[in-house]
């Protein structure tokens, strides 16, 4: 790790453990150019020529009559606007005449031990030991405006944030209509590109395809990161797969409407930019204001996508997740959504508890319905006061009841929306974001609440703390259940409507950073509808975001293969449900069920009172596993073996222990077919003069693991393979242990 100016080459040069970026000052202007991001360079002795610069049209200072010709080629850092780069624009800013051309040139530089917070935004970290930052500042002298390019490196992994604060050092107003978090300039080998796209209940599935001239853009203007596009993009060069090839990849620790785009244009080069959407969005900066941009993430890898796993999975769960449970075995949880949906009373969640305690399970979640007159989900959202109608003798006396028992109590809230129906929304109608003269769009019969004004902030956290206070409360589920719609405040002029959007996502950080800092060691879970808020930047203030509402076996292994493509399994809330499954209406075994929700946070979503005798039995079998490999699932490294989402047919990928002594083999077969013998799967990451013994996880009585006799070199399981025997039926699974011999 390091950041060095090389001064006769006029480079800055940024060392990860294995990659280099370098970038440029090509002209006495100041203009400041992409030169390389790849593998590690020791000596980068000529690499300034990789701007172009000595060829035609050349820099200005050689040929001003060509000026246009150069900005439209240079491999910019941060891109202009207006002035004669006609490829994807960084920044885009209104002056006092209406004008928004904007060019930002060199000024100065700091490098820095560590890594400064964003303001009111979430973003990595590292101390001084950690990571070191770049900052360069920038300017347009014509509008009085200033960037500051910011860039930080990590010692422990192949990753690089990067975003950009703008200041008003002028005497006029200013208008950022635009304002990307970073642009990359290079040369296309004739990349595909893959991103993760999906609706709700089928989050996040793959879709590579080759990036052709043009634009190739993921976005949302949803007010969320969404069920339909993630905010992930990676750039692959022909053949890259999971074990070789170069892989770029790019996110953005952001929690509402984004564009992240990568344009291939007539010299077939490919400039990426992602950033906040400027579609509905504007920020006035007065005389002395900035404003800051999300940060965004990114990485190379010269080891395939497998790579690019690991630096992120590294990033986020030592430069990310801030929580006191990052490195802490999490109560396995029952929720009573699935049980109960609105159909509960204390007594039935007792029932549950009861029946829970008794095989294992740790905790009690009470979701939707537990307030207000919250029958159905037409009404009373806002309203965060206990039904007593519902829970007699009111909350405290529930959780005692619960914790007597020996559970742990979680509850839920979802507290960014109103409903028309319900006594806040009767008091103030004006909270709610609406258009004036139009129709406020419902959705799910709720309206969103303008969380980017202070007093309905305060009102809402008002609440929400009385109620965590009231009782022994240790678990919240954040949920946010629609989309933003009829963008206007308020609170806010004419001119300043532009700003809504940001300031909403602002409201909803203040919020989460206040309930942690108030409730320190409470255990904090968002959720989006499922997995519409699935973002880095929800990670910073919760270790772990529900995965998806769609808990079948088979749908999730897509969608958790492509969500552990970037994050930690950690990170992935997966429940065991009932079967026939509430979206799909699949039946798979009880046991994949367990196998599939391990490789995640682990708990159950089901009325457990109803379980026939086969399934109640295995329950404790299944918690035992959970207490016997949650710590190497939750620690270890992530490797993906093969896709169900490529072959159609099984799923397979493996985790190996921090430690080395013990990996995980997670192998489901989907669909069983006639005549067809054995699969080999080539495994990854072991030790390869090792030996290890093979045993198999078994939900058939106490003994949990089972040894198989067969023992193998760590080369033969790594250049041969392992054989996996055909399971007998269809959606069935099974996880094998792998234990280091020990001389």
């Amino acid at each position: 790790m390091g950041i060095a100016y090389l001064k006769e080459q006029r480079l800055f040069k940024l060392d990860t453990p294995g990659t280099t970026y370098l970038m440029g000052l090509a002209d006495r202007e100041g203009f400041l150019g992409h030169v390389y991001y790849g593998r590690k360079l020791e000596d980068v002795k000529g690499a300034e020529e990789l701007m172009r610069t000595v060829e035609g049209p050349f820099t200005p200072e050689k040929n001003n009559r060509d000026r246009s010709s150069f900005l439209d080629c240079f491999p910019w850092e941060y891109s202009s606007h207006g002035v004669g780069d006609f490829r994807e624009s960084s920044v885009r800013v209104k002056d006092g005449n209406g004008c928004s051309a904007v060019l930002l040139t060199y000024l100065s530089h700091e490098i820095y031990k560590g890594k400064r917070p964003l303001e009111g935004l979430p973003a990595t970290f590292g101390g001084e030991g950690e990571a070191e930052t770049l900052e360069i500042l920038c300017e347009d002298k014509s509008l009085g405006l200033r960037a500051v390019l910011s860039y930080s490196v990590f010692g422990d992994t192949d990753v690089i944030a990067r975003s950009v604060r703008f200041e008003n050092v002028g005497g006029g107003e200013l208008y950022l209509e635009k304002a990307m978090s970073f642009c990359m300039d290079m040369d296309n080998p004739g990349f595909d590109v893959l991103t993760l796209h999906g609706s709700w209940a089928r989050e996040r599935h793959m879709e590579r395809k080759p990036l052709g001239h043009g634009k190739f853009s993921v976005s949302t203007l949803r007010g969320e990161t969404s069920h339909q596009e993630h905010c992930f993009m990676a750039l692959l060069s022909p053949g890259a797969d999971q074990d070789k090839g170069e892989v770029y990849g790019f996110q953005l620790v952001y929690s509402g409407n984004f564009l992240m785009q990568a344009e291939v244009n007539q010299f077939d080069s490919v400039r990426v930019t992602a950033g906040i959407h400027p579609e509905d969005f504007s920020w006035r900066l007065g005389p002395g204001e900035s404003f800051q941009t999300p940060e965004g993430i990114l990485t190379y890898s010269g080891e395939g996508l497998g790579g690019m796993t690991s630096s992120l999975h590294k990033l986020y769960r030592k430069h990310l997740i801030r929580s006191p449970y990052l490195h802490r075995k999490r109560p396995i949880l029952i929720n009573n959504w699935e049980a109960t949906y609105f159909d509960f009373n204390e007594q039935k969640l007792l029932d549950i508890a009861r029946e829970s305690a008794a095989l294992g399970i740790e905790m009690l979640v009470m979701d939707d319905g537990w307030f207000g007159n919250r029958y159905d989900d037409n009404r009373a959202l806002g309203d965060w006061k206990v039904n007593e109608e519902k829970l007699k003798g009111g909350l405290g006396k529930l959780v005692e009841q619960v914790n007597a028992l020996g559970l742990k109590f979680g509850i839920w809230f979802e507290p960014e929306m109103i409903s028309g129906e319900s006594e806040l929304y009767r008091q103030h109608p004006d909270w709610a974001l609406a258009v004036p003269g139009r129709t406020p769009t419902l959705a799910r019969n709720q309206y969103v609440l303008d969380i980017s004004r202070k007093e309905v902030r305060d009102s809402i956290m008002e609440q929400v703390f009385a109620v965590l206070h009231s009782a022994n409360i240790e678990y919240v589920k954040w949920d946010m259940n629609r989309p933003l719609t009829d963008l206007g405040s308020a609170a806010l002029p004419a001119e300043r409507q532009g700003e809504l959007y940001h300031r909403y996502v602002l409201g909803m950080y203040e919020m989460q950073e206040r309930l942690i800092t108030e409730f320190p060691n409470l255990l904090l879970e968002n959720c989006s509808g499922g997995g519409g808020r699935f973002d880095p930047g929800m990670l910073y203030y919760s270790p772990q975001i529900w995965c998806s509402d769609d808990t079948d076996a088979i749908e999730r292994l897509a969608i958790q293969e492509s969500t552990a493509m970037i994050y930690p399994l950690s990170a992935m809330g997966a429940h065991v449900s009932v079967c026939p499954n509430h979206t799909v209406g699949r039946n798979t075994p009880f046991e994949t069920r367990g196998f599939v929700a391990l490789a995640g946070t682990f708990g159950y979503e089901l009325d457990i009172t109803k379980l026939s005798a086969e399934d109640r039995e295995m329950v404790p079998r299944q918690t035992a596993m959970y207490h016997r490999f949650h710590d190497l699932v939750r620690e270890g490294d992530y490797y993906r073996i093969s896709s169900y989402q490529e072959n159609h047919a099984f799923d397979c990928f493996q985790v190996n222990g921090p430690d080395g002594k013990e990996a995980l083999v997670f192998y489901t077969q989907v669909l069983n077919e006639p005549n067809r013998r054995s699969r080999i799967v080539r495994l990854k990451g072991l030790e390869k003069d090792a030996r290890y013994r093979v045993q198999v996880v078994s939900m058939e009585d106490d003994e949990l693991l089972k040894d198989t006799g067969r023992e193998f070199s760590g080369q033969v399981l790594m250049y041969g393979g392992l054989r996996l025997e055909r399971l007998w039926g269809d959606f069935r699974s099974q996880i094998l242990c792998l234990r280091r011999v020990e001389p």
